[in-house]
């Protein structure tokens, strides 16, 4: 599934707005193509961008909530609950999905400049070790306040995915460092 347009808040967080500030994925912002939600390895949303990326992301959001309603149906017919699991679209894409329930919450995304350099503080989205798995770190500009925050960013983080229908775990890595590890709960 490509997504054109934007996502939505409804439902899993506060709205787009934070989330719309930075680190969106390939090509977001620039207008040349299918929307890609932010993963944190991105350039920053530029502020006059702002607003029309908070509205690409509440309609993709929604787009994707609207394909679970639809998939997620009991055996009666009747609309699934959008927040009971992840869509197939979704688990076979967690990188994608992860990040979009995320920006549509309002959690701000990190990230990079022009030279690959961490620019904004916020989530990092990445592939996790096992195949349909994430994993969500928070990290920052050097001398940043990234680790002082993690603990309660990433706290955050997993309560936006488990509302969204993600196993969410949280683990302390190497040099006691936090992440969220990801995966669709079947």
């Amino acid at each position: 599934m490509t997504v054109a347009g934007a996502g939505s808040g409804s439902g899993v967080g506060s709205g787009a707005g934070a989330g719309a500030r930075s680190g969106a994925g390939s090509g977001a912002g620039a207008g040349a193509g299918a929307f890609e939600p932010a993963t944190g390895d991105g350039a920053p949303v530029p502020p006059e961008r702002a607003r029309a990326r908070a509205a690409e992301v509440r309609t993709a959001y929604e787009g994707l909530r609207q394909i679970r309603r639809l998939v997620n149906a009991g055996d009666d017919g009747r609309p699934g609950d959008p927040a009971e699991r992840p869509a197939p679209w979704e688990r076979e894409r967690p990188l994608r999905a992860v990040s979009l329930a995320l920006e549509a919450a309002g959690v701000p995304a990190s990230a990079v400049d022009a030279a690959g350099r961490r620019s904004e503080t916020g989530y990092v989205v990445r592939a996790g070790e096992e195949p349909g798995t994430v994993r969500v770190s928070w990290l920052g500009p050097p001398g940043g306040r990234a680790a002082e925050e993690e603990a309660a960013r990433l706290a955050e983080c997993r309560s936006v995915l488990e509302r969204a229908g993600w196993d969410a775990l949280l683990y302390r890595g190497p040099r006691h460092r936090r992440y969220v590890e990801v995966a669709a709960l079947r």
